[in-house]
Formats: structure tokens, C-alpha cells, sequence
């Protein structure tokens, strides 16, 4: 069987079980591993190692432990708007050209230490909402460039690419922002099902999957 790895922030996270993987939460994990693992029963293990809070800097302070040592044979990561999200709080985000930099290192030595790896790298996405209203010129504004340089390492790398915003953004005519984002940033389960659509839609492409 091969191994799938879910890596990113709260939006993959979504109350998984720290201490048994095949629970892996209310989001987008669970509904693709539902999905594939109906649709191509006993070929996929799918494992969701995502963090509430993390920023692409906590990604790669991890890569050891929990990417590299997992083995996987596809990785997915999303990543980007804590690193923007951070900064209006902490003031401990991480600028784009740093994410771009360390985004860059942590796929760089995962291509050398899983040579045969395939990556998945997400667009991060942002609505409107009520935790991002506030600062919402900048936020917008600054989860943008995180979106563009995530493409450009997937350009770089040679890597698949899920783009999301415009999703998101054509859902949002159809109903309120907080039916597709809660608060502007984290998916209701209808907002995890845009995920997991553009996901499966991607990863079939990539498999050679009919």
C-alpha cells in the first residue's frame, strides 16, 4: 500500500487524534481518505500529521519526525496563512520572501531524502470573516503572496499544484463567507469538501487515476 501524508496548520489538523492515526480528524483528510479509500480499497494508508498554529517554519523544524521518518510515497502540504495570521497577533509571522526561503529548504531535502516522493503543495485561501476583518486589506494582501510563492515552489520543484482561492472565491457567491470559512480562515465541513474535491481531482491526475 502506499503511504499518504497530510501535512499543514489547523485547516488539515481539524481535531485529528495525536496518538492514532486512523483518526484523523473532521477535514479534508477524513473526506479524501473516505473517498479514496472507497474507491481504491486497500492501496492507500493516509496519514494526517498537521498542527494548529504551525507556519512553514514549524513545518520544516519537523521534517525529520514527521515527515522524512513516516516514508510516505505522496505528501500534501498547506501552508501559509498562520504565517501571515501570526504577525497581527504575535507579531511572530514569517514574511514571504522567509517562506518562500524556508518552503523551498524543507522541499529540497525532502526530494533528497525521498527521492521518489511525490508533492502536493495547496494554495492557502482566505475569506473575509470575522478573524480576519480586522486587518482585512492586509491580510488579504499578504496571504496572496504566500499563495503566489507557494506556486512558484511548485513551479520550481516541478510539483503538483491545488489552487484554492478562486474556489473559495466562487463559492462565496453562492453563499455567505462563514458557510465556507467560519471566520474567514478555517473550513466549515462544506468549505473542507472544496478541499477535498480539488484534492482528489489533482491527485487522480497525478496517479494516472480514472
Amino acid at each position: 500500500m502506499k503511504t499518504v501524508l497530510f501535512q499543514g496548520d489547523s485547516i488539515t489538523d481539524a481535531g485529528r487524534y495525536r496518538d492514532d492515526d486512523t483518526k484523523s480528524g473532521l477535514g479534508y483528510p477524513t473526506l479524501v481518505k473516505g473517498e479514496l479509500g472507497f474507491d481504491y480499497p486497500n492501496q492507500y494508508v493516509m496519514i494526517n500529521k498537521g498542527i494548529s498554529g504551525n507556519r512553514v517554519v514549524d513545518l520544516y523544524a519537523r521534517i525529520k519526525v514527521d515527515f522524512i521518518n513516516l516514508k510516505p510515497d505522496v505528501i500534501s502540504i498547506l501552508i501559509g496563512v498562520n504565517d501571515v495570521w501570526h504577525e497581527f497577533g504575535a507579531h511572530n509571522g514569517v514574511d514571504a520572501e522567509k517562506y518562500f526561503k524556508v518552503y523551498s529548504m524543507l522541499i529540497e531535502e525532502l526530494k533528497a531524502a525521498l527521492p521518489d516522493v511525490k508533492i502536493m503543495i495547496l494554495e492557502p485561501f482566505v475569506l473575509k470573516g470575522s478573524g480576519t476583518e480586522a486587518h482585512w486589506d492586509r491580510f488579504q494582501d499578504e496571504v496572496q503572496k504566500r499563495a503566489q510563492k507557494a506556486k512558484r515552489i511548485a513551479e520550481k520543484y516541478n510539483l503538483y499544484f491545488v489552487p484554492l482561492q478562486e474556489k473559495f472565491d466562487e463559492a462565496a457567491k453562492l453563499a455567505p463567507n462563514d458557510y465556507w470559512l467560519q471566520d474567514g480562515v478555517h473550513p466549515t465541513t462544506a468549505g473542507h469538501e472544496i478541499i477535498k474535491r480539488e484534492w482528489i481531482k489533482c491527485f487522480r491526475k497525478m496517479e494516472g487515476l480514472k
